[in-house]
């Protein structure tokens, strides 16, 4: 008889998990809470249908298992574009510094279309059935020799495993566990941080590369304007542009209107007035439900990203803990998304 296998969590390290075991012949269902897979992965379309990150976007040589996964899949990288001038403004009342990025080596990657690119293709090699969206998980049950999965419109699944593949702090805040986990679990929840909450990312989409044409790498770093460091978000094809980039902490208390302003303001007074008219504007600020719950108990960054309780099975080796903040490397990027679900279907 077949294992009920219950995902919860569809972004990279969910899909990647169901992808991993497809290919062993078994299936499993994912329960993602949002409306869109993907989690902190997010590319948005533009106006001139360029692939703007809102989320997780660089990659390099050191995230091998990544690599292999998007060459099974067929996607193509390519090198983020740094040729030119680049910026860096220490005062806002002092002209900016100009700095040259020679070619690396090894360059920070991007990936052909998107990254949602690699998010769409592991979906498309599964059961579109086994893929259910708007489905919040509220509670998990031990009963016997199965789990109890409990879903926020009080429908219950059973399953014979379940991986829990989202920020631990969402699980500890979020879901019910009965009985309840060991207490050395149960403290470390809440103080595993989710990498990207809180963030301000922003994009910008543009006719024309004009900060090319004018010398400038689109490179930029800022200590004084709400900009804190952007970059050029050309497509692969070179014929669809924009920027993309990060603004600082204390953009959260505008409105997405007045952040526009100040970008614009700021490019415009540092690349030119063509910077005052882009195509699309959009930024996202990673607090949502779907990332963190209330307030991070959190001291430093990738805090216990990694920790040992999360290696762990539970609830008599049914209940396991995936997601990049899981992973003993490289926790919270895609690489350690990646490596957390190795490490699962490994053990299948």
């Amino acid at each position: 008889m077949k294992e009920k296998i219950i995902i919860i969590g569809g972004g990279l390290s969910g899909l990647t998990l169901a992808y991993l075991l497809s290919k062993r012949g078994i299936e499993s269902k994912i329960l993602e809470a949002s409306s869109r897979v993907g989690g902190r992965i997010q590319t948005k379309k533009g106006t001139l249908e360029t692939p703007l990150e809102l989320g997780a976007t660089w990659f390099s040589d050191m995230h091998q298992n990544l690599l292999a996964l998007i060459n099974e899949l067929g996607l193509e990288k390519y090198p983020q574009f740094s040729k030119g001038t680049s910026l860096f403004q220490t005062k806002s009342f002092e002209p900016p510094q100009q700095f040259f990025v020679p070619e690396s080596e090894s360059p920070s990657y991007r990936l052909k279309g998107g990254t949602q690119n690699l998010i769409d293709t592991l979906a498309q090699k599964l059961p579109s059935e086994n893929i259910r969206l708007n489905t919040k998980v509220v509670g998990i049950t031990e009963f016997d020799s199965e789990i109890i999965v409990e879903i926020s419109n009080g429908e219950k699944l059973y399953a014979d495993k379940v991986i829990l593949c989202l920020p631990p702090q969402l699980i500890s805040s979020n879901i019910i566990f009965s009985p309840k986990l060991p207490d050395a679990v149960s403290l470390i929840l809440p103080t595993v941080q989710t990498w990207m909450a809180g963030a301000i990312k922003f994009v910008l989409e543009y006719e024309a590369p004009f900060w090319r044409n004018n010398g400038f790498s689109g490179m930029l770093y800022s200590h004084s304007g709400i900009v804190s460091e952007m970059y050029d978000h050309t497509n692969f094809e070179e014929n669809k542009f924009g920027f993309t980039g990060f603004l600082n902490g204390g953009a959260t208390t505008y409105s997405q209107e007045v952040r526009k302003e100040f970008v614009l303001k700021q490019l415009a007074e540092l690349l030119g007035a063509e910077a005052s008219n882009p195509v699309n504007y959009f930024d996202k600020i990673w607090t949502d439900e779907f990332i963190i719950s209330g307030n991070q108990m959190i001291q430093r960054p990738h805090q216990n990203n990694g920790h040992s309780v999360l290696q762990n099975s539970y609830m008599n080796g049914r209940v396991l803990f995936s997601g990049t903040e899981t992973a003993t490397e490289f926790g919270g990027y895609m690489e350690g998304a990646v490596i957390s679900a190795l490490r699962i279907a490994d053990g299948f």
